[in-house]
């Protein structure tokens, strides 16, 4: 069994942040330490701590964090000009909080890598 996060207490708003969308499949909040003007995280509810935890029973979930991704771009007003999204994998791939995550950035010029 995966072990509890920091952000299965954001799902269950035990701790604060700053929420920007939630349902029944995924919640998503702004980073604490953003590296561009929009930085949030998009997390499934479940936890699932890596993509190599991904099952096939997971791919409506995962599908609704990139549906909610295209949601907050547009009400970020970054989805003309573009984002990235980011899904780190374990150490080498820099993730550092196992629970699986994306990072929806943008809203200036990000360049050929933003979080190395």
């Amino acid at each position: 069994m995966a072990e509890e996060t920091i952000f299965s207490k954001i799902i269950r708003k035990e701790i604060p942040a700053d929420v920007v969308y939630q349902d029944d499949l995924v919640t998503a909040f702004r980073d604490i330490n953003p590296r561009a003007p929009s930085h949030v995280l998009i997390i499934p509810n479940k936890l699932i701590p890596t993509t190599n935890d991904v099952e096939p029973e997971d791919e409506l979930v995962m599908g609704r964090l990139f549906t909610v991704a295209k949601k907050i771009a547009q009400d970020e007003g970054i989805a003309e000009d573009g984002y990235r999204l980011i899904v780190n994998c374990n150490p080498h791939g820099g993730q550092e909080v196992y629970h699986i995550h994306m990072h929806l950035v943008g809203g200036r010029p990000l360049g050929p890598m933003l979080l190395s």
